[in-house]
């Protein structure tokens, strides 16, 4: 194959800023603290090799605080997380739907919960195909009855990736935007239409408010596909998260003010928060937007640790709002989409914003982005609050997929993550 150069106003076109994905609901608002994590890494995207004995687990809470039966099942996906047009006999290897039977009412705790807890894929029901799968929970085998989704991976990998965080060349973002540069060998791959049956998706800190979705090769050499347009392939860099220690109820960390203890959940309050604009760049280690569910006051991490009604209280410039701007609490803790399970809420009187998260106890690390309340397709930014670094430690996923010619799904055949201090490789 030539090597083929594509415009950019082409790339414009085909490249698409995913908005907030909905594809993860929770229906149930009794259900909390939801967490899909690669076996024993809290902080790790849901993601196993196809026919490997990787394994998943999957952890959540019921506020009601008596045992139900759960159940689980599969959806395959397509790389833009539309459903698959394929039989779940044709995916899914033994039962096409499992109980959870792991569960433990919550122990030493104020708020009463059954935790409930197992380890996938079981050996009777295992996913059969590559791609992107939504797991889905719901009660007494009723599949119309579901009480949340999980988004998760299988890959079988067939294309290799480089991948590379660099300066953008743009001077306008030079010092404040990372890019991402990526090569990926389709040698493996029998493909006649690359522009139909190759997708490639790139996701920062597994958020889902700013992924990139379909992005298309600047270059073809032969087997190798170029993606690095200065467009597309561009993240603000925002700053290092900020962080919140939960991990006791009996001593408050340096980022709580008080708490309050008369009531079932406990509250906390925060000390407030302030823009970090004029704040030097400080490198430090942080949890890149995941939380970890762990405790200092008990022994169990999952069935020993409370809950609080945690206020957040973020204080602007001159206790003004932000003129058509909304601000939004990101990370896990907030399933990292926009929401108004998530937006701060302006309170005139005391000229903050305000928000209750109900959460447990852990560690936990979240920025705040706004959004525009004026234009309906804006992106969130860190702009306005965080400030942009480009020296931020970030971490970057890309997701390679293809379609045969008579195949029915996207296959995940490649899959890759850096982080951006270490800048990653190339070929």
């Amino acid at each position: 194959m030539k090597a083929i150069f594509f415009l950019g106003s082409f790339l414009m076109l085909c490249s698409s800023w995913a908005q907030t994905n909905q594809v993860e609901v929770i229906n149930n608002a009794k259900i909390r603290t939801i967490k899909l994590f690669q076996q024993n890494n809290q902080e790790s995207l849901p993601i196993i090799n196809l026919n490997s004995s990787d394994l998943l687990e999957l952890h959540f809470d019921d506020l009601d605080g008596y045992i139900k039966n759960y159940f689980y099942t599969y959806q395959l996906c397509n790389a833009d997380w539309s459903e698959a047009n394929v039989n779940p006999f044709d995916f899914i290897k033994g039962f096409t739907q499992n109980r959870i039977v792991q569960a433990r009412a919550s122990s030493n705790t104020l708020t009463k919960y059954v935790h409930y807890q197992v380890t996938l894929p079981e050996r009777n029901c295992t996913p059969t195909k590559s791609g992107n799968y939504l797991l889905k929970v719901y009660l007494n085998g009723d599949q119309e009855n579901v009480a949340f989704t999980k988004k998760m991976y299988v890959v079988n990998s067939q294309a290799a990736i480089g991948i590379q965080i660099l300066q953008p060349f743009d001077n306008s973002i030079y010092k404040t935007h990372q890019k991402v540069q990526l090569l990926v060998n389709t040698n493996q791959l029998n493909l006649y239409n690359p522009q139909q049956q190759l997708k490639v998706n790139l996701i920062q800190n597994q958020r889902w408010d700013n992924a990139v979705y379909n992005l298309q090769p600047s270059f073809i050499r032969e087997n190798i596909f170029e993606y690095d347009a200065e467009r597309d392939c561009v993240f603000e860099a925002g700053k290092e998260y900020r962080w919140l220690d939960l991990r006791s109820f009996r001593f408050e960390s340096d980022r709580i003010a008080r708490r309050d203890e008369t009531n079932n959940p406990i509250e906390v309050y925060l000390k407030p928060d302030f823009n970090r604009l004029n704040q030097r760049y400080l490198y430090y280690r942080d949890l890149n937007g995941w939380y970890d569910i762990t405790t200092t006051d008990l022994v169990n991490n999952w069935w020993q640790t409370g809950y609080a009604n945690v206020h957040f209280v973020y204080t602007p410039e001159n206790n003004q709002p932000l003129a058509g701007q909304d601000i939004y609490i990101i990370g896990e803790l907030t399933n990292n989409i926009i929401s108004d399970e998530n937006k701060m809420i302006y309170n005139a009187d005391k000229g903050v914003y305000e928000k209750t998260l109900l959460l447990k106890q852990g560690f936990y690390s979240y920025n705040y982005v706004t959004k525009s309340n004026q234009i309906k397709e804006s992106k969130t930014s860190f702009k306005l609050i965080e400030g942009n670094y480009w020296e931020t430690e970030n971490i970057y996923a890309a997701f390679v997929y293809y379609r045969s010619f008579s195949g029915r799904h996207d296959e995940l055949v490649g899959y890759t993550t850096t982080n951006s201090r270490l800048g990653g490789r190339l070929f």
